[in-house]
């Protein structure tokens, strides 16, 4: 048995300029957060985090709730902990076994000032805030309910030797913008009911891109974090590049060159293999139809069908997904199709998810 990533929560700092939701803190309020398990294990351990924090976080009191009970959380054996600026910390292992697809329920109770919070900002999941300590209280009543995922970072579970683990490596086609909130239809979630053994975890961060900072850091920067750390990987799937052409615009700024998006996917390849891990891209979605000012232009969809061309002939990669050809309108494949588009010509709905995940061949992540 071994300890192995069974949930993951990309993190963003909310001192950002381009900002897709409102940071926000906390003070003498309880959160509460239902975390989708990708796998299982006899034992599981919570990881938190404050790395964008500016000040010292003090958790008050935890509470984990599972399908087999509910137990405290602790650290070191202590009911309270405090996480410097910039760290993350491991709770102790916690005797209650998951399952994948197994909702566990977070409750963290910060009782001083936390300032604004180290966080995930488009998890298609709601957390649930109420004033005081309800770490154990069985309903939550009247709380206040945010679309935003809160100083964790993921779930380990104690697990078998052999299970092959993936990481989502991307923007919001991989967290889940344009999916039916807490329904849990994102497309890595389609992904994880169609394996029969191993996972894949979710790093995806909406608005995310390749080569540049904001939103998030960009992903060269973050892959050793958010994958080479994460234990028991060995495949990472891909998806980037919308972002990189597309964001630029809504600042009158020029999108990335095909040449600057192809040697950034060279070199995370390159990366991945020096880590002896899989990779598998997918080709960039279709954003004609985007209905955000700037991001639709000439040139960002012509450079989109180069990177493409590039993606779908190289032999950098273990594998590709061709997730634009699955999800275009046939009659305009710069847009996404009809039945397919969550409404804003960019994200999927829950249809169009389930068709992402449906170009992964399971025998590459074997």
């Amino acid at each position: 048995m071994i300890w192995t990533a069974g949930f993951r929560s990309a993190v963003i700092s909310p001192y950002e300029q381009v900002k897709l939701s409102e940071p926000r803190g906390f003070a003498d309020q309880t959160v509460r957060q239902v975390l989708h398990l990708a796998g299982g294990g006899q034992q599981f351990r919570v990881r938190l985090t404050n790395r964008f924090g500016h000040t010292a976080l003090t958790i008050g009191a935890g509470s984990v709730t599972t399908e087999g009970g509910q137990a405290v959380l602790t650290f070191d054996g202590a009911e309270t902990g405090s996480i410097p600026p910039g760290q993350e910390v491991v709770g102790d292992p916690i005797t209650l076994p998951v399952e994948a697809g197994d909702g566990l329920v977070l409750s963290l109770y910060f009782p001083e000032e936390t300032g604004l919070a180290t966080y995930s900002h488009k998890p298609a999941q709601l957390a649930h805030v109420v004033p005081g300590e309800q770490v154990t209280s069985p309903r939550l009543n009247d709380s206040e309910q945010v679309e935003a995922r809160f100083y964790v970072s993921g779930i380990d579970v104690l697990s078998s030797v052999g299970n092959s683990i993936a990481v989502a490596f991307g923007d919001s086609w991989f967290e889940g913008v344009g999916s039916t909130v807490g329904a849990n239809n994102r497309s890595v979630d389609f992904l994880n009911r169609r394996l029969d053994k191993g996972w894949v975890v979710n790093q995806g961060i909406a608005g995310n891109r390749l080569l540049t900072d904001e939103v998030g850091q960009h992903a060269l920067r973050r892959f050793d974090r958010d994958v080479l750390s994460v234990p028991g990987t060995t495949h990472v799937l891909v998806h980037f590049g919308i972002n990189d052409l597309g964001l630029p615009g809504m600042f009158g700024e020029p999108p990335a060159a095909a040449d600057a998006l192809v040697a950034g996917f060279t070199e995370l390849a390159a990366r991945a293999h020096a880590a002896e891990l899989k990779i598998l891209v997918a080709t960039i979605g279709p954003f004609g139809g985007a209905i955000y000012p700037g991001i639709s232009t000439p040139e960002a969809l012509a450079t989109r069908r180069m990177v493409n061309d590039w993606i779908r002939t190289t032999d950098t990669f273990d594998g590709v997904f061709d997730v634009a050809a699955a999800v275009a309108n046939p009659n305009a494949p710069d847009f996404l199709h009809p039945a397919l588009d969550s409404g804003d010509g960019m994200h999927l709905n829950d249809d169009g998810a389930r068709e992402m995940a449906n170009t992964v061949d399971l025998n590459s992540l074997s």
